[in-house]
């Protein structure tokens, strides 16, 4: 009996550990005082991201390199994000300090399908206050910067599109709230 009970406790103490393999991140609202920084990149394919093609859509904007084993660890539930979003949703993947040739392979021998953005020079990661790999920033459709997240996250599971749906209903009641009151006669 003690081994069955021992055995019990083994197995609950690493379900509790595979629950919490996820919990490797530090979630926190984008500064109010800190303006969102401007989106003008390239991707692999050559298209060019700027605010406009943001405009309407929560955001994911996930900063990562192939040398980061966190990122290469979260890199597939962003695609599958990518694979399940609704219309409103955009996931992009931004790519940071390293040869387009090198992003370009690690994307083919991975198989991701979604937009991948090069910042060869650290340049946009630095804009966008990135110092941390992974660090992901949700943006309302509003366009502004809603939180950042630091660290990998399980981007398929139901933490993140928690997440989502929050910066999705903070963006209505922001402009629920912003709209003029009818006057009275």
């Amino acid at each position: 009996m003690r081994l069955f009970v021992g055995a019990l406790c083994v197995v609950g103490a690493l379900g509790l550990w595979a629950s919490s393999a996820w919990a490797q991140f530090d979630k926190s609202r984008w500064p109010a005082y800190v303006p969102t920084p401007m989106l003008d990149v390239v991707d692999l394919q050559g298209k060019v991201w700027s605010a406009q093609d943001l405009a309407g859509h929560v955001v994911v904007l996930n900063f990562w390199a192939t040398w980061c084993a966190p990122c290469k660890e979260e890199l597939p539930t962003l695609q599958t994000l990518h694979d399940i979003r609704d219309a409103n949703t955009l996931v992009l993947a931004v790519n940071v300090r390293e040869p387009s040739l090198r992003v370009a392979r690690y994307v083919q021998a991975t198989g991701l399908t979604l937009p991948v953005l090069l910042d060869p020079k650290g340049e946009l990661a630095k804009r966008w206050g990135v110092s941390v790999f992974p660090t992901t920033v949700l943006l309302a459709p509003d366009g502004q910067a809603r939180w950042r997240v630091m660290g990998d996250v399980d981007w398929s599971g139901p933490e993140a599109h928690r997440w989502l749906t929050e910066v999705r209903q903070d963006t209505r009641a922001a402009n629920a709230t912003a709209k003029p009151l009818p006057l009275k006669r």
